[in-house]
């Protein structure tokens, strides 16, 4: 593919270089503060690859997946930033407790040693020619681009992102559509600064882009919960005998998301009202 590089290709180049430093840490040894960091920029590098997707579709269809070789990890690093988010829900509860939870402490440190062991063989079990590849796919399908093309490309996505929320959003938000809401907004908001960066205006005007944001923000408590009481539950279909302690628990992250996805369910509709034509 000819043709001069787009000049959002940058962009990619700069998030690219960065993941693939910390993927290079990961190879010495997985912690957190490095996965959950590449673990979003392996959500930037799939949605620019979306993007290219949407502008050569109508020569390559549905074969055009350059990310394909990176959804496992992406997988598992999600799995540790989940993780993450269920070790902070023990530590806040042991604490406003004043209770020990030494069984699911177990239960979560076994999970963690063999998630951190799958994914640490999934990069030492790798090279860099996978990265090397994605790269040089990337800058190819990044040429002959035009900033005109990109615009209309990433209007066309958000126009389906958010037909598809809106169409989700009418009747009552279950878990699975505020999870979706929580991930499609913040794709609109890359794609967004992605057109400020090549100078266009963006969909939205900056009141509705700073709400945006905001209901994204606000949907983060919700989520954290949603992740901590899936989790707990899980360990607690595995027990016999369950303590009251742990029964409580159950109760109060039932009770916190149950108000958590009423506020998130109301600020959705409010803010979607607004941007759906």
């Amino acid at each position: 593919m000819s043709g001069s590089i787009s000049p959002v290709f940058q962009v990619f180049e700069q998030q690219f270089a960065e993941a693939k430093s910390l993927f290079l840490e990961l190879g010495k040894q997985i912690k957190s503060k490095k996965a959950i960091p590449l673990s979003l920029k392996m959500s930037f590098l799939e949605i620019y690859t979306d993007l290219l997707a949407k502008i050569h579709y109508t020569k390559e269809g549905l074969n055009f997946d350059i990310f394909s070789d990176f959804k496992q990890l992406k997988k598992k690093l999600n799995k540790i930033h989940h993780l993450k988010l269920v070790e902070k829900s023990l530590v806040d509860q042991e604490l406003k407790s004043d209770l020990t939870y030494g069984g699911y402490r177990e239960f979560l440190a076994y999970q963690k040693k063999q998630l951190y062991i799958q994914t640490f063989d999934m990069v030492v079990g790798s090279t860099l020619k996978t990265w090397e590849d994605f790269y040089q796919k990337c800058e190819k399908s990044s040429r002959g681009i035009r900033p005109l093309m990109v615009n209309t490309a990433i209007n066309q996505i958000i126009q389906e992102e958010l037909e598809y929320l809106g169409l989700d959003s009418k009747g009552a938000m279950d878990s699975r559509v505020l999870r979706d809401v929580f991930e499609g907004l913040r794709k609109i908001i890359i794609y967004e600064n992605l057109l400020i960066y090549l100078g266009f205006n963006p969909i939205f005007i900056s009141s509705i882009h700073t709400e945006i944001k905001q209901l994204k923000d606000n949907l983060k408590p919700w989520y954290s919960n949603h992740i901590a009481l899936q989790s707990l539950t899980s360990y607690l279909a595995e027990q016999q005998d369950i303590s009251k302690k742990y029964l409580k628990w159950a109760k109060d992250l039932k009770e916190e998301k149950q108000l958590l996805s009423i506020q998130a369910e109301q600020r959705t509709k409010i803010l979607f009202k607004k941007i759906l034509v």
